[in-house]
């Protein structure tokens, strides 16, 4: 039923949030200012998550938390156009609801903005790379009809916080939701609009790219 896939995607959304943010204030407060260690737990954290996450709810909703992948889905045709607006939107409430939880487990202020700046080519071309490895191997591994997706989506993430110069975010919901906390996992308001260009730019194109994987097979 609509509701029961309406309310996974919201709750997945919300606990990945949380486990982005919580992981990164958890890892900012243990590593004594050694960024490095606090990404690492960030990052560990974060694809354990994806993994449990996808296991549980992709059975139900398809498990997007994304409305990139949401987009994808409907452009594709395994979404219904209906569907993909209320998709993301329990996508986006999901994901603020997860940040004021992370914020309030932690005894910090709920409301916040962020001041972290990230912005700049590489950081954009990042975005793009990183939502197009995220699209084409979800697409890749669906035409395979593979049961591999929640554990090679989970490594893929944690692969791509340290390759990528942007650490990784390749989701909107989750760009605009961490420009709500000024904590480690932050990113500035003014920061999001071309981060979720590069990242809706990078799926696009691996709707294609994953059309001659499937095709020369």
């Amino acid at each position: 039923m609509i509701i029961q896939k309406l309310f996974s995607e919201f709750l997945g959304t919300a606990l990945l949030l949380t486990t982005v943010i919580g992981s990164g204030i958890m890892g900012e407060n243990l590593s004594s200012g050694n960024t490095a260690i606090a990404l690492l737990g960030n990052t560990m954290a974060t694809g354990a998550m994806l993994v449990v996450l996808i296991s549980m709810f992709g059975p139900i909703s398809g498990a997007h938390f994304n409305p990139a992948v949401s987009l994808v889905m409907a452009l594709t045709g395994k979404l219904s156009q209906k569907d993909l607006a209320a998709y993301v939107l329990c996508q986006l409430s999901g994901a603020l609801l997860g940040v004021v939880i992370a914020h309030a487990m932690f005894d910090i202020s709920i409301l916040q903005h962020s001041t972290k700046v990230r912005s700049g080519v590489g950081q954009w071309l990042s975005e793009a790379v990183a939502t197009f490895g995220l699209v084409l191997i979800i697409l890749t591994l669906l035409h395979q009809k593979s049961q591999n997706i929640p554990m090679l989506v989970g490594l893929y993430i944690t692969g791509a916080y340290w390759f990528t110069a942007s650490t990784s975010f390749a989701n909107p919901a989750v760009t605009l939701a961490r420009s709500f906390t000024n904590t480690f996992s932050g990113i500035a308001l003014n920061s999001v609009a071309p981060f979720v260009a590069a990242q809706v730019l990078g799926a696009v194109i691996a709707i294609f790219a994953a059309r001659v994987v499937a095709s020369s097979r």
